[in-house]
């Protein structure tokens, strides 16, 4: 067996998952509560050590499922983490990944190392352990520069809503408030939506035209990006 001259760190993963809550229209993001020492008891993402025989995109889904019982997600590549003191157990890099997703669509269990599991709003966040506050942060500015070159909502929103319902996703995303018009002029230029001929029922307000995506241009503005300056 070839021995290295060198040392060599150890590598793992961590998913930082991000929801859509139709329930409360908020997003919000899931973290599970350590079952084992460094950090027993204390609240931090999915995640763990690469396996030998596997790639980090494979140990992120398989650490994801494996801890929280969520699987068939397209996670993105966010960044490598590599502070020297960042895990006690030793000299430990971590390639994180995020993911947007529908809670509904999702539901998470815990399991393996993960005593609980639980989704907080990002103003609700307990003291994370090793640098999972970083990489939240990171996760976060992240998700919101994406909205503005890809479009969001499709695995999000049901098959037909109103533009306040799309706008109020943008909002709770970007944690600002949109102009109404502005918005609505902006996101029909883009193409990506075809108005109904059906409007909102049972509301207490003037009934709203329901719209629904475009598959098509989605999908292509999904590949190639877009310029979606709100």
């Amino acid at each position: 067996m070839y021995t290295y001259e060198y040392p060599r760190p150890a590598l793992t993963v961590d998913c930082v998952i991000f929801a859509w809550d139709k329930a409360s229209e908020a997003i919000k993001v899931m973290l599970i509560e350590r079952a084992h020492e460094p950090f027993a008891n204390h609240w931090a993402f999915p995640g763990g050590f690469v396996d030998m025989d596997e790639t980090v995109d494979t140990a992120a889904a398989r650490e994801l499922e494996e801890e929280t019982g969520i699987k068939n997600v397209f996670m993105e590549q966010l960044y490598t983490f590599s502070s020297v003191d960042r895990d006690p157990r030793g000299r430990v890099v971590s390639v994180a990944y995020y993911a947007l997703i529908n809670m509904q669509k999702h539901p998470a269990k815990a399991a393996s190392d993960a005593k609980s599991v639980k989704w907080f709003g990002l103003s609700e966040i307990p003291a994370l352990a090793f640098d999972h506050q970083q990489i939240l942060d990171m996760a976060y500015e992240r998700l919101k520069s994406k909205v503005r070159y890809q479009p969001i909502g499709f695995e999000l929103l049901p098959r037909k809503f109103p533009l306040s319902e799309l706008q109020l996703l943008y909002e709770q995303i970007l944690n600002t408030k949109l102009d109404k018009r502005n918005f609505r002029r902006k996101i029909l230029k883009t193409g990506l939506l075809k108005p109904l001929e059906e409007f909102q029922t049972r509301v207490a307000h003037r009934a709203a035209r329901l719209y629904t995506f475009d598959d098509k241009k989605y999908k292509a503005l999904t590949r190639e990006g877009f310029s979606f300056e709100i």
